[in-house]
This record gives structure tokens, sequence and C-alpha cells, in this order.
């Protein structure tokens, strides 16, 4: 079969990846920008499943239109523009290689004006696609050189903050679809020409201190100080929520995902162990072969979902950990 070539933005990769070959580009989906639901992408799922679901699906609907508004001004504490956020995304999803969200983000991006052709510019654009996708697959190449390129690039504290968050967010959206893809029976989808190489851990063992600048108390808002208040008091989020909580509404929703995301059910059967790895490590990959001994062994469909929902977002949590500071 000839092989079609698409060239421009015409296709999932934007102008920093233009070093792959335009015969392995994959055309641009538009429809896949219009969606109802911009966080589960109209999967058509069961309404008992929806509902059970409901106590993180929603902060995690409400904090993706937080990360990708439908306006955004920019202004010299926060430089982060729609295309810059949404590049991210793409590059996110890349890695991850979950076709359906790279559909999804290829198509917002593509109508945006980019950056403008300075050299500045692009070199701003090289280095914060280089590091989403070094965070989402390869956390531990994460270092000091790593974040102060971030800054030398003219970020602010709070578009690092909300850098690292969309680059949690994104991998944890892409393998919550990927779970869900695997309920419905969707087969895996391989992207043409692209092998998406298994994700690597973060190292988050042992006490962790933030490197990141924290909120200074003095000259904190009312929102900050009571998001301050909040979160430290929750273990999963007690040293990341001074660097976190420069944005805190971004913080509130994170917060409000982790305490509706537990899962208490006793089993562990040890499909779900061989699950969790395989979501972890190559979220592209996952399927009904992984999900559907998980009921086999025990649990039902609710906690299923819900005990890999809770792993995705230990992932996310992990990499902020990195992006933010080091175990000491």
């Amino acid at each position: 079969m000839e092989q079609r070539r698409f060239s421009g933005k015409g296709h999932w990769y934007h102008e920093t990846q233009s070093n792959h070959a335009q015969s392995d580009a994959l055309p641009l989906v538009p429809e896949a920008a219009n969606v109802d639901d911009r966080f589960l992408l109209d999967l058509a799922l069961p309404d008992e499943i929806v509902a059970a679901c409901t106590g993180w699906l929603a902060p995690a609907r409400a904090l993706y239109h937080q990360l990708f508004p439908l306006s955004l001004p920019v202004n010299r504490l926060r430089t982060l523009s729609a295309y810059d956020r949404l590049s991210t995304a793409l590059t996110v999803a890349q890695a991850c290689g979950v076709q359906r969200l790279c559909n999804h983000y290829a198509a917002l991006l593509a109508p945006l004006p980019g950056p403008d052709s300075s050299r500045e510019s692009n070199r701003r654009l090289a280095q914060i696609t280089q590091y989403a996708r070094q965070l989402a697959s390869s956390p531990d190449v994460i270092d000091d050189k790593a974040r102060n390129q971030l800054d030398e690039v003219g970020l602010s504290i709070y578009d690092i903050v909300v850098i690292n968050q969309i680059i949690g967010f994104i991998g944890f959206q892409a393998r919550v679809v990927a779970v869900f893809q695997a309920l419905l029976g969707h087969p895996v989808r391989w992207l043409p020409g692209h092998h998406i190489q298994p994700h690597t851990l973060p190292a988050c063992a042992g006490r962790w201190i933030a490197l990141l600048p924290v909120v200074e108390l003095r000259y904190a808002s009312a929102h900050q100080l009571e998001s301050l208040s909040r979160w430290q008091a929750e273990p999963a989020l007690e040293a990341l929520t001074p660097v976190l909580c420069h944005e805190p509404t971004l913080l509130d929703l994170t917060g409000e995902i982790l305490i509706n995301s537990r899962e208490e059910s006793a089993l562990s059967p040890p499909s779900l162990l061989a699950a969790v790895d395989l979501l972890t490590r190559s979220p592209d990959r996952f399927s009904a072969a992984q999900f559907t001994p998980l009921m086999e062994e025990g649990l039902t469909v609710a906690q299923a979902i819900n005990r890999l929902s809770q792993s995705a977002f230990e992932g996310w949590l992990n990499r902020l950990k990195v992006a933010a500071g080091k175990a000491e």
C-alpha cells in the first residue's frame, strides 16, 4: 500500500518533533477535538460504572478545564500559552502511546498559532517538550540540570508547577482511558512506525525534600493558606503541598482526586500486580487480557477500575515529587 505523506501541523508531531520521518506521521482526526467529556473522551461506559467512579471523575474533569481553559491570558508571572499547554499534553500523550489521547490533543493543538520563529522561542518550546517527554517516560533522568533549564528559558515557578501538573495529569488520563478501553474490550491500537519504550519508574523512596521554591506564608493568599492547611494534613500530599500551592486551585482538585480514588478492598490477586505493572510501564499495551482476570480472581469491575486508577494517580504524585524535589 502506498504510504501517504503529511506535512505541517496536519499530523501528530508538532514543530519540536520534526525529526521524525514524515512517512511515520499519522493524519489528524479533527473531530477528536469535539467531545463532551474531555477527560474520558466520550467513551461509551455503562452508567453504573460512571456512577461508581464519580467521586474522582468529577474533579478530574474539572482539573482538565483548569489546565486547558478556553481563554488563557498570559503575563510576566504566568507565561504559558494555550499552545504551550496543549503541545506539552500532546508530548505526554505520545509518550504514553494511547491513540485516543493523541488524536484529541493533536486536534486541539493544530489550529492554534505556534510561537514566533525566534531562536529564543524555539529553544523555550524545545526545552519544555524535552522535559515533558523525560518526566513522562523516564522520570529517573530528571535532575537539577533539567529543572534549571526550565528556569533558563524563562519559566516562572507558576509555569513550572503548571507544566508538572499537566505532565502528571495527562499520564493519569492516558492510563485511565486505557483501563476503560480494556473494560469495553477495545483492541490495543499500535501506532505505525512508533515503538513506545516502556516507562521507567521514578525513585521516590525515603524522606523527600522540596527543591523548587515553596509558598511563603507572609505573601500567601487566603486561598493558598486554606489549601496549605487542608492538604498538608493529607499524608500523600504533605510534603508536596507547599510547592503545589503556588496554584491552589490545581492542588485542590488534585487532592479531591486523591481522597476520592482510594479503594479499600483487601483483595490483591496476583493478576492485579501484573496489571498495575503493565499499566505503569506500558499503558499503550494495556488491554482486556490484563483487565478480565481481575474479575475472575474476585474483584468487582468497580474495584478493579478504582485500584488501577489509584495506581495511575500514584504515578502522577511520584512524578510531581521527582519534578519538585528529591529523596534524601
